[in-house]
């Protein structure tokens, strides 16, 4: 087995940052009114920034496979040209199409002048982490000598005021308040658009720092808990999810069935819990000790749940000093998949890391509760 090393990272984020009061100049407002819940939200999630894909009618400026392409695309230079690139591994939760795959898309935006093995993964957070491990895996192994692997997020065409009208206009019909449900709502002021990009190569830069990839560590908890974050479905009383394809078509706008959704009940009960107890199991693996760590990237979905994290993880004995964390939420938004590559990149090229030093990788899914992590080496 090879030794495996993020010798670049790159990040994308589309167009100028939004500020809180500019969200739904871009988003819209749905039937006509200002949201009542949007303050609330923001000042628990604590982002006073995000990017979008859209102009200020709405309309979409990029696509996600564009978005995706351009993080690429910073990877490039005269050492390392588009055209070296062996394997493209791409996580989304916000793919343009169904099909497609988003990393084939995205092999068609690079302008290559060659075939390559490409990898999609789908899902929520872990999409991203899940590409990485694609690529991480294949340079390991020795298939492939280096991989490009990418973490994207497009939220912002889903979440555009215009989805959610026909809810609302049903919702009169039926004689009821014309205010779309908090599960739906709540995600409208949470989420972001942008990628972030690294190339991984079986050799570390020889004039700068890298990072070797020690491990990368997954959990499901789907075999205990329900669905708490879901799209294209419906949620049942007994817990089960009703896929679109079951409904009828005129129900797909009436319920807003393809809006992402969350049970932010079950997301308060579990999230941080499962979480702590997926990073003791991977500490407990590789018999490593909390101390060591330099660096704590945890990938959140508010900052809502900052401190509530760090308490879980010492209470499993992984106390970690503020000092050693790095967050950049506030600033960029919750780009899902995208979001733990984004603050690598940030890190990796602040000139602040030292040869020798730890970097730990935390990123939760709230879907059905999945986790990963990941430990980073700086050489």
């Amino acid at each position: 087995m090879k030794e495996v090393y993020i010798t670049k990272a790159s990040t994308y984020l589309p167009n100028e940052p939004v500020s809180n009061d500019e969200m739904e100049s871009y988003l819209g407002l749905v039937n006509n009114t200002p949201s009542k819940a949007r303050a609330l939200i923001l000042r628990n999630n604590k982002i006073t920034t995000r990017y979008y894909a859209l102009d200020k009618n709405s309309q979409p400026t990029h696509t996600n496979a564009q978005i995706t392409a351009r993080a690429v695309e910073g990877l490039f230079d005269e050492n390392f040209t588009k055209n070296h690139i062996e394997l493209v591994s791409c996580g989304t939760t916000s793919a343009d199409q169904i099909q497609p795959s988003h990393a084939s898309m995205v092999h068609g935006e690079l302008g290559l002048n060659k075939s390559i093995e490409i990898n999609t993964s789908t899902g929520l957070c872990n999409a991203g982490m899940n590409a990485f491990n694609y690529a991480f895996l294949s340079v390991k192994a020795g298939v492939k000598d280096n991989a490009v692997c990418v973490g994207s997020e497009r939220f912002s065409s889903w979440m555009t005021a215009d989805k959610f009208n026909h809810e609302a206009e049903n919702l009169k019909l039926l004689e009821e308040r014309p205010i779309i449900a908090f599960k739906r709502e709540f995600l409208r002021w949470m989420l972001s658009d942008g990628a972030g990009a690294f190339l991984l190569q079986d050799k570390p830069n020889e004039n700068e720092i890298s990072l070797r990839v020690e491990f990368i560590d997954f959990y499901s908890y789907a075999h205990e808990i329900e669905a708490c974050m879901y799209s294209g479905c419906e949620k049942q009383e007994d817990g089960s999810l009703k896929s679109w394809a079951d409904y009828p078509s005129d129900e797909w706008l009436k319920q807003s069935i393809f809006a992402l959704k969350q049970d932010t009940k079950l997301l308060d009960e579990f999230i941080l819990k499962k979480g702590a107890q997926s990073l003791r199991a991977s500490f407990d693996k590789h018999n490593l000790d909390p101390n060591d760590m330099d660096h704590v990237l945890a990938h959140i979905s508010s900052g809502y749940f900052k401190e509530g994290l760090k308490d879980e993880f010492a209470a499993v004995g992984l106390d970690f000093p503020w000092e050693k964390w790095f967050y950049n939420l506030s600033e960029v938004g919750n780009i899902g998949a995208g979001s733990i590559f984004i603050a690598v990149e940030q890190l990796f090229n602040s000139g602040k890391l030292k040869k020798g030093e730890k970097v730990l990788l935390c990123v939760p899914e709230s879907g059905r509760f999945a986790y990963s992590c990941a430990l980073l080496t700086v050489v």
